[in-house]
């Protein structure tokens, strides 16, 4: 991981003076220094670029809810040198162990968190591929990623369309080999805890200790819909015999009272 560059020393330091001129020049200076929340530029290539990253990360995030100490980001400029601003990556989306997850970031500046990320995922394409594949993987691998994804949804160049790799102990990238499981091709993901799957062309998040997938914001809505429509069905079901059984009883109740009065 980059570091700043380390202060001078100066002997009046220990001994609680003021820094000399030049290291508190440096420290104004970059005091000053700013660091842009965007370029202006797109953040997705296309629609189902932006919607692959925005259900990733969103999915996380719910994933992620109870841990404070956990922070999921994404389409963040991402800083990696102090006191220069050309240094900077924009993972598509990105899972931080060991940060507050609060308060929400404008930029992240990995001198301030303390690194940059544990997981990255890029949802790459054909006009993407050189800057993934080289300037990006040595980047993450310098700032010690541990996990770095791609996601290629419209199959245009990563075949499959999946693609992990997890660094080793000598600080280098080696792929992950996916696994046929289920009818379809998946990894596990030691960082997440999760199976990153494969599933008619979508990237799917399977959580194996629950046995179930996380649903994106779309599915929890249609989930929400059905069980609504099952718990209502089944109400409307409950009201039909409660009013047959009424109406039973009060036929009941009337031949018993015409017995009781000789018909």
């Amino acid at each position: 991981m980059p570091q700043a560059e380390p202060l001078p020393e100066h002997p009046g330091n220990a001994q609680g003076f003021a820094p000399a001129k030049p290291q508190r020049d440096r420290q104004v200076a970059q005091a000053r220094v700013q660091y842009p929340v965007s370029d202006g530029k797109p953040m997705s290539e296309s629609g189902i670029h932006w919607r692959t990253t925005v259900d990733a990360g969103a999915v996380l995030v719910v994933h992620h809810g109870d841990r404070p100490d956990v922070h999921v980001g994404g389409n963040l400029f991402m800083y990696y040198e102090e006191g220069n601003p050309k240094a900077v990556v924009s993972p598509d989306v990105f899972v931080a162990h060991g940060v507050s997850k609060e308060p929400p970031r404008d930029v992240w500046k990995v001198w301030e968190e303390g690194k940059a990320a544990d997981f990255i995922l890029e949802v790459t394409s054909k006009s993407t591929r050189g800057h993934d594949e080289g300037d990006k993987k040595r980047l993450y691998e310098r700032l010690e990623v541990g996990e770095y994804w791609q996601f290629d949804p419209t199959g245009d160049y990563l075949d499959p369309v999946l693609k992990g790799q997890r660094m080793g102990a000598d600080g280098r990238y080696r792929e992950l080999r996916l696994e046929k499981r289920d009818g379809g091709l998946c990894r596990f993901s030691e960082v997440l805890g999760l199976d990153l799957r494969l599933e008619d062309g979508r990237l799917r998040f399977f959580d194996p200790e629950r046995g179930e997938y996380l649903l994106t914001p779309e599915e929890q809505a249609s989930a929400l819909r059905a069980a609504t429509a099952e718990r209502d069905a089944v109400e409307a079901e409950r009201r039909r015999e409660a009013d047959a059984l009424r109406t039973a009883e009060a036929r009941i109740a009337e031949l018993e009272r015409r017995l009781r009065s000789g018909g």
